[in-house]
């Protein structure tokens, strides 16, 4: 199986993005929570905590989630404030790795996930159909996003960390053939 790849080596186009997108991009990142409980929900501790050499856990990447909920509140701020540039994001994730994720339980995780999504996607909801063709500058991405980019592009890195735990599940649930153990 192909490996997720490098988030930031990732190149990104909106232009199949519409209106008529936007509610199904936000079901994405409403789910997340849900499709992160499933995965891991019957893992054992020692799965969901262990690292593969200097990489993040299972547990870290779903925490690394919450982690970047600030810089969401952040950002859309910069959209409803009609900011030219959005926030920029720590690249470095030194929040993650100060959070010790691995000392909290994947229930602690997974309840504050779901509890700071449904927030944002309640207040994005909120918003009229003008806000979500406001637009500011990615200074990562050196591009322009609209509201509706900008969510696509969080449910994509959603989707890449759900990515990463596949893998490592497929790395450390296994019985030793790929084929994983029925926790």
């Amino acid at each position: 199986m192909q490996r997720p790849g490098n988030w930031f080596e990732f190149k990104f186009s909106f232009d199949h993005l519409s209106l008529e997108t936007y509610p199904r991009t936000l079901e994405r990142l409403r789910g997340t929570p849900s499709r992160l409980a499933d995965r891991l929900g019957l893992l054992p501790r020692e799965v969901l905590t262990q690292r593969d050499g200097e990489a993040w856990s299972i547990q870290e990447h779903a925490g690394h989630l919450i982690d970047l909920g600030g810089l969401d509140w952040a950002r859309v701020d910069d959209y409803a404030a009609g900011r030219e540039t959005l926030t920029a994001a720590d690249v470095q994730n030194r929040k993650t790795y100060a959070s010790e994720h691995n000392k909290n339980t994947i229930e602690n995780i997974l309840a504050t996930l779901r509890e700071e999504r449904l927030m944002l996607v309640g207040k994005l909801e909120a918003q009229g159909e003008a806000f979500t063709e406001r637009s500011a500058f990615h200074p990562r991405l050196k591009m322009q996003m609209r509201v509706m980019d900008w969510a696509y592009f969080v449910a994509e890195h959603d989707d890449h960390h759900l990515a990463q735990i596949s893998e490592l599940i497929r790395k450390f649930a296994s019985d030793g053939g790929g084929n994983p153990h029925q926790y």
